[in-house]
């Protein structure tokens, strides 16, 4: 992918862009630090649990997705309503030029809107440059998992964040 980002545009993700956002997911998936997956689902499946008002996609002006953001409920409890779990991914060759703090903000602005006050995720602790972009958009990180879980045979760490709005009171 070449790219000439002199603007970045964020829009609604859609069945439209699901070949270039899963694409992403999987490059993000193949570098081993993104996600406990091992291949990116199939569209119906991503669709069926990504949050429709909470997903967006970060464009060049030529179109082609440079990105992407999206949110799951983490319970059906009425007092969870409040708190969405999210992921956000760029492309390798679009890092580290706004791409994914726009996308985070985009989500921010959309979950505040919506009157949801947490925002939460799990990231590996080897996933520094995930980490400071959290950071860098008002996350924090609340406590670390040990030995959680599997990937590739070995066991991982995931340190949680969590952005808290303070709007929503």
């Amino acid at each position: 992918m070449t790219l000439r980002t002199d603007t970045i545009r964020i829009t609604g993700l859609t069945a439209e862009h699901a070949d270039e956002v899963l694409a992403i997911y999987q490059l993000g998936i193949d570098e081993g630090n993104a996600t406990f997956e091992t291949a990116a689902p199939r569209w119906e499946a991503f669709d069926a649990t990504k949050l429709p008002g909470h997903r967006h996609i970060a464009l060049d002006h030529d179109g082609r997705v440079l990105g992407w953001v999206a949110a799951t409920k983490v319970s059906d409890r009425c007092a969870y309503a409040g708190v969405v779990e999210h992921s956000v991914y760029v492309h390798p060759a679009a890092r580290n030029r706004g791409v994914g703090l726009a996308l985070l903000n985009a989500l921010i602005a959309s979950t505040e809107a919506a009157g949801i006050w947490t925002i939460q995720s799990g990231i590996f602790p080897e996933n520094a440059t995930s980490l400071g972009l959290h950071q860098r958009a008002g996350f924090r990180v609340i406590g670390t998992r040990e030995r959680i879980g599997r990937h590739h045979d070995v066991w991982r760490d995931v340190v949680l964040i969590e952005r808290r709005s303070p709007r929503i009171t």
